[in-house]
């Protein structure tokens, strides 16, 4: 089977708070080890991938950031203007042109162009080359935006396909949309958390990629517990009156009565997204410290 090192464009997203940017930096080590080169590319965000990897702040100019993998924190505007320059092939002209009022109200009216000035960037990335004629980056790698604005970002393409009349933009758009809706070139990877609301965001959010025909390419259960007691065990300790155990200091039941409703929750939510998803999730551990530190984020591209 095809791996995520053997993809162009691989896009990541979530319900916020899943630990998106964690399962980038990991899948960017774990895929430049493979003597790989991989860019991340942010979406204008609050930056953490720095620390995780141990390299200086990271900002809207590509920079490397570990063996084998560099990064970008995209920013909106600055992608607009380096996509018209890109076209254009002319920083001067690009400022006459895009200094335009007409021209500027005409961008503001399309819907989606901040989103597509940055999908479009992280998409122009697997476009570039070396002098030897081979990929600048053998994968690209987004960590988009939380589900809803990722899901937006993600069907900007099509809105311009469906708005826009023919011309350098459109076909760009039409370039990246082929690329996106190809699973030998692009896989989207969904990162979720073992818990009732991630997990029913994430059926969602696959079911609307299903519409879009975007593949998924693979599913990651962030924070996964080793599992202490069996379903009876969980059972036993699940019937037993939590108030009155705090009442009478049964400190150490109450909180085995606390982690077998946690892992019974977390079974739960295995099990349904391994039934309804079209792939077979992974799964990441719980790490008891700071995941945000080079050494954790190593452990964890260990696993991926």
């Amino acid at each position: 089977m095809s791996t995520l090192a053997d993809k162009r464009f691989v896009l990541v997203t979530g319900k916020g708070g899943v630990g998106k940017t964690t399962v980038c930096a990991a899948e960017a080590l774990a895929i430049a080890a493979q003597g790989k080169r991989v860019l991340v590319a942010m979406c204008n965000a609050k930056e953490r991938l720095s620390t995780m990897l141990g390299a200086p702040p990271i900002g809207s100019d590509v920079v490397p950031v570990a063996a084998g993998v560099w990064a970008v924190n995209m920013n909106p505007d600055k992608a607009l203007e380096e996509y018209g320059v890109l076209v254009l092939r002319s920083r001067v002209l690009y400022k006459t042109l895009f200094d335009n009022r007409y021209v500027r109200s005409f961008l503001r009216a399309v819907p989606g162009m901040p989103e597509w000035s940055m999908l479009g960037k992280a998409w122009w990335h697997t476009t570039e080359r070396l002098p030897d004629g081979s990929s600048k980056y053998d994968v690209v790698i987004l960590d988009a935006p939380a589900t809803g604005h990722g899901l937006d970002m993600l069907r900007v393409p099509k809105v311009i396909l469906d708005v826009v009349p023919p011309g350098l933009l459109r076909r760009d758009a039409e370039r990246a949309w082929a690329l996106f809706q190809d699973p030998t070139t692009c896989a989207i990877v969904l990162v979720t958390l073992p818990e009732e609301m991630p997990t029913t965001e994430t059926l969602e959010l696959a079911h609307a990629l299903g519409e879009l025909r975007l593949p998924i390419g693979r599913v990651v259960v962030n924070g996964v517990l080793p599992p202490l007691f069996t379903r009876d065990e969980r059972a036993a300790l699940e019937a037993v009156d939590r108030v009155d155990l705090t009442a009478r200091g049964e400190a150490a039941i109450v909180a085995g009565r606390d982690r077998a409703t946690r892992e019974r929750v977390q079974a739960e939510s295995l099990g349904r997204l391994s039934r309804e998803l079209p792939v077979a999730p992974a799964f990441l551990p719980l790490l008891m410290e700071d995941a945000a530190r080079p050494d954790a984020i190593r452990q964890l591209a260990r696993r991926v």
